[in-house]
Protein backbone atom coordinates (compact mmCIF):
# COMPACT_ATOMS: atom_id res chain seq x y z
CA UNK A 1 0.00 0.00 0.00
CA UNK A 2 2.76 2.25 0.53
CA UNK A 3 4.32 1.63 -2.79
CA UNK A 4 0.91 2.19 -4.36
CA UNK A 5 0.55 5.74 -2.43
CA UNK A 6 3.88 6.76 -3.47
CA UNK A 7 2.97 5.98 -7.30
CA UNK A 8 -0.48 7.92 -6.90
CA UNK A 9 1.75 11.26 -5.79
CA UNK A 10 4.41 10.55 -8.97
CA UNK A 11 1.46 10.65 -11.23
CA UNK A 12 0.15 13.54 -9.64
CA UNK A 13 3.69 15.06 -9.78
CA UNK A 14 4.44 14.21 -13.67
CA UNK A 15 0.83 15.46 -14.44
CA UNK A 16 1.09 18.64 -12.66
CA UNK A 17 4.48 19.52 -14.58
CA UNK A 18 2.26 19.74 -18.32
CA UNK A 19 -0.69 21.87 -16.47
CA UNK A 20 -2.99 17.86 -16.43
CA UNK A 21 -4.96 16.08 -14.60
CA UNK A 22 -5.86 12.69 -13.54
CA UNK A 23 -9.36 12.54 -15.68
CA UNK A 24 -8.27 15.42 -18.20
CA UNK A 25 -5.97 13.08 -19.86
CA UNK A 26 -8.82 10.90 -20.85
CA UNK A 27 -10.78 13.54 -22.12
CA UNK A 28 -8.33 14.80 -24.54
CA UNK A 29 -9.50 14.54 -28.17
CA UNK A 30 -12.93 13.17 -27.22
CA UNK A 31 -15.30 16.36 -28.40
CA UNK A 32 -18.04 17.05 -26.27
CA UNK A 33 -18.42 15.59 -22.81
CA UNK A 34 -22.16 14.57 -22.43
CA UNK A 35 -23.67 13.01 -19.37
CA UNK A 36 -23.51 9.04 -19.51
CA UNK A 37 -20.83 8.67 -22.17
CA UNK A 38 -17.80 6.50 -21.93
CA UNK A 39 -14.62 8.09 -21.95
CA UNK A 40 -12.20 7.52 -23.73
CA UNK A 41 -14.99 5.71 -26.16
CA UNK A 42 -14.49 2.00 -26.35
CA UNK A 43 -13.28 2.52 -23.20
CA UNK A 44 -10.02 1.49 -21.16
CA UNK A 45 -9.17 -2.51 -21.77
CA UNK A 46 -6.10 -4.66 -20.77
CA UNK A 47 -6.23 -7.51 -22.62
CA UNK A 48 -3.57 -9.27 -20.58
CA UNK A 49 -5.20 -8.95 -17.45
CA UNK A 50 -8.85 -8.57 -18.37
CA UNK A 51 -9.18 -5.62 -16.55
CA UNK A 52 -11.08 -2.33 -17.87
CA UNK A 53 -12.23 0.80 -16.41
CA UNK A 54 -14.15 3.93 -17.82
CA UNK A 55 -14.82 7.57 -16.93
CA UNK A 56 -18.43 8.71 -17.30
CA UNK A 57 -20.81 11.60 -15.52
CA UNK A 58 -24.18 12.00 -14.30
CA UNK A 59 -24.49 12.38 -10.47
CA UNK A 60 -24.25 15.89 -9.02
CA UNK A 61 -23.74 13.90 -5.37
CA UNK A 62 -20.59 15.04 -3.25
CA UNK A 63 -19.31 17.71 -5.22
CA UNK A 64 -18.70 14.87 -8.08
CA UNK A 65 -17.51 16.23 -11.55
CA UNK A 66 -17.61 12.49 -12.57
CA UNK A 67 -16.45 8.90 -12.00
CA UNK A 68 -14.63 6.06 -12.83
CA UNK A 69 -15.88 2.44 -13.01
CA UNK A 70 -13.39 -0.39 -12.98
CA UNK A 71 -14.25 -4.22 -14.08
CA UNK A 72 -12.30 -7.37 -14.27
CA UNK A 73 -13.49 -9.74 -17.32
CA UNK A 74 -13.37 -13.24 -17.67
CA UNK A 75 -10.27 -13.91 -18.72
CA UNK A 76 -8.81 -13.30 -15.04
CA UNK A 77 -11.21 -14.53 -13.07
CA UNK A 78 -10.76 -18.01 -11.87
CA UNK A 79 -13.00 -21.12 -13.16
CA UNK A 80 -14.06 -21.91 -9.94
CA UNK A 81 -15.72 -18.70 -9.08
CA UNK A 82 -19.11 -17.95 -10.46
CA UNK A 83 -21.75 -15.55 -9.82
CA UNK A 84 -24.42 -15.94 -7.18
CA UNK A 85 -27.47 -18.22 -8.57
CA UNK A 86 -30.02 -16.18 -9.90
CA UNK A 87 -33.52 -16.61 -11.33
CA UNK A 88 -35.04 -13.59 -12.17
CA UNK A 89 -35.63 -12.75 -16.11
CA UNK A 90 -32.49 -10.18 -16.82
CA UNK A 91 -29.72 -12.18 -18.63
CA UNK A 92 -26.26 -11.69 -16.76
CA UNK A 93 -22.96 -12.00 -19.43
CA UNK A 94 -21.77 -14.99 -19.49
CA UNK A 95 -18.59 -16.60 -20.46
CA UNK A 96 -16.55 -14.99 -22.60
CA UNK A 97 -18.41 -11.84 -21.93
CA UNK A 98 -18.56 -12.24 -17.69
CA UNK A 99 -17.57 -9.30 -15.95
CA UNK A 100 -17.46 -8.45 -12.48
CA UNK A 101 -17.82 -4.53 -11.29
CA UNK A 102 -15.28 -3.89 -8.66
CA UNK A 103 -15.90 -0.23 -7.49
CA UNK A 104 -16.67 3.11 -8.78
CA UNK A 105 -13.90 5.92 -8.11
CA UNK A 106 -15.72 9.71 -7.16
CA UNK A 107 -13.84 12.69 -8.90
CA UNK A 108 -13.78 16.22 -8.30
CA UNK A 109 -13.71 18.82 -10.41
CA UNK A 110 -9.66 19.39 -10.54
CA UNK A 111 -9.62 15.83 -11.45
CA UNK A 112 -8.93 13.90 -7.56
CA UNK A 113 -10.06 11.25 -6.19
CA UNK A 114 -13.18 12.59 -3.40
CA UNK A 115 -15.00 9.13 -2.69
CA UNK A 116 -15.50 5.40 -3.67
CA UNK A 117 -19.01 3.38 -4.10
CA UNK A 118 -20.50 0.12 -4.49
CA UNK A 119 -23.77 -0.14 -7.23
CA UNK A 120 -26.09 -2.57 -7.60
CA UNK A 121 -26.17 -5.22 -10.70
CA UNK A 122 -28.07 -3.27 -12.98
CA UNK A 123 -26.17 0.07 -12.60
CA UNK A 124 -22.94 -2.02 -14.88
CA UNK A 125 -25.01 -4.65 -16.52
CA UNK A 126 -22.14 -7.65 -14.73
CA UNK A 127 -22.92 -11.05 -13.31
CA UNK A 128 -23.13 -10.87 -9.58
CA UNK A 129 -20.29 -12.71 -7.28
CA UNK A 130 -19.91 -12.61 -4.06
CA UNK A 131 -18.22 -10.05 -2.08
CA UNK A 132 -15.24 -12.35 -0.89
CA UNK A 133 -14.37 -13.34 -4.85
CA UNK A 134 -15.10 -9.53 -5.70
CA UNK A 135 -12.40 -8.75 -2.86
CA UNK A 136 -10.15 -11.15 -3.95
CA UNK A 137 -10.44 -10.32 -8.22
CA UNK A 138 -9.13 -6.44 -7.03
CA UNK A 139 -6.05 -7.94 -6.32
CA UNK A 140 -5.89 -8.71 -9.85
CA UNK A 141 -7.12 -6.07 -11.82
CA UNK A 142 -4.01 -4.09 -13.42
CA UNK A 143 -3.94 -1.63 -16.69
CA UNK A 144 -0.39 -2.46 -17.51
CA UNK A 145 -0.18 0.08 -21.03
CA UNK A 146 -0.17 3.67 -21.81
CA UNK A 147 -3.13 4.18 -23.76
CA UNK A 148 -4.59 6.79 -23.73
CA UNK A 149 -2.39 7.99 -20.64
CA UNK A 150 0.43 6.11 -19.32
CA UNK A 151 -0.27 8.37 -15.83
CA UNK A 152 -3.51 7.44 -15.43
CA UNK A 153 -3.29 3.98 -15.86
CA UNK A 154 -0.65 3.63 -13.28
CA UNK A 155 -2.57 5.99 -11.02
CA UNK A 156 -6.12 3.83 -11.60
CA UNK A 157 -3.67 0.18 -10.61
CA UNK A 158 -2.52 1.84 -7.88
CA UNK A 159 -5.61 3.35 -6.52
CA UNK A 160 -7.03 -0.04 -6.36
CA UNK A 161 -4.04 -1.40 -4.02
CA UNK A 162 -3.99 1.70 -1.60
CA UNK A 163 -7.58 1.41 -1.07
CA UNK A 164 -8.13 -1.90 -0.89
CA UNK A 165 -9.53 -1.89 2.66
CA UNK A 166 -11.93 0.36 1.94
CA UNK A 167 -12.98 -1.37 -1.40
CA UNK A 168 -13.99 -4.55 0.39
CA UNK A 169 -15.23 -3.16 3.34
CA UNK A 170 -17.67 -1.57 0.70
CA UNK A 171 -18.16 -4.46 -1.21
CA UNK A 172 -19.07 -6.26 2.13
CA UNK A 173 -21.53 -3.49 3.11
CA UNK A 174 -22.63 -4.08 -0.43
CA UNK A 175 -23.88 -7.66 -0.18
CA UNK A 176 -25.35 -6.59 3.29
CA UNK A 177 -27.63 -4.24 1.69
CA UNK A 178 -29.15 -6.23 -1.11
CA UNK A 179 -29.93 -9.23 1.43
CA UNK A 180 -31.61 -6.52 3.85
CA UNK A 181 -33.50 -5.06 0.65
CA UNK A 182 -34.80 -9.12 -0.61
CA UNK A 183 -36.13 -9.28 2.74
CA UNK A 184 -37.54 -6.24 2.61
CA UNK A 185 -38.87 -6.31 -0.67
CA UNK A 186 -40.53 -10.14 -1.24
CA UNK A 187 -40.92 -10.95 -4.78
CA UNK A 188 -39.09 -8.13 -6.30
CA UNK A 189 -36.02 -8.81 -8.38
CA UNK A 190 -33.22 -6.93 -6.20
CA UNK A 191 -30.78 -7.00 -8.84
CA UNK A 192 -32.83 -5.06 -11.31
CA UNK A 193 -34.71 -3.05 -8.51
CA UNK A 194 -33.99 0.83 -10.02
CA UNK A 195 -35.09 1.84 -6.26
CA UNK A 196 -31.35 0.62 -5.19
CA UNK A 197 -28.64 2.21 -7.41
CA UNK A 198 -25.94 3.32 -4.71
CA UNK A 199 -25.43 0.48 -1.72
CA UNK A 200 -22.44 2.33 0.07
CA UNK A 201 -20.38 5.75 -0.37
CA UNK A 202 -17.13 6.26 1.33
CA UNK A 203 -15.18 9.36 1.35
CA UNK A 204 -11.39 8.95 0.56
CA UNK A 205 -8.02 11.21 0.59
CA UNK A 206 -4.74 10.06 -0.86
CA UNK A 207 -3.01 12.08 1.65
CA UNK A 208 -4.71 10.90 4.61
CA UNK A 209 -4.99 7.27 3.66
CA UNK A 210 -0.90 7.55 2.99
CA UNK A 211 -0.29 9.56 5.99
CA UNK A 212 -2.13 5.84 8.10
CA UNK A 213 -0.54 4.14 6.56
CA UNK A 214 2.71 5.62 7.33
CA UNK A 215 1.95 5.86 10.44
CA UNK A 216 0.97 1.93 10.99
CA UNK A 217 4.52 1.18 9.57
CA UNK A 218 6.54 3.29 11.71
Amino acid sequence: MLVAGYEILECYRVLAKGGLNIVGELLKGQGTFYEYDHFPKGDIYDEEFSSQYYYHSHREDQGEHGHFHTFLRSGAIPENVQPVPYDGDEPWPTGDEALSHLIAISMDPRGFPIGLFATNRWVTAEAWYRAADVIDMVDRFRIDHANPSWPTNRWMTAMMCLFKPQIAALLEHRDAVVDAWVKDHPGVDVYEDRELEVTGWLPVSVDEQLAAVRAALA
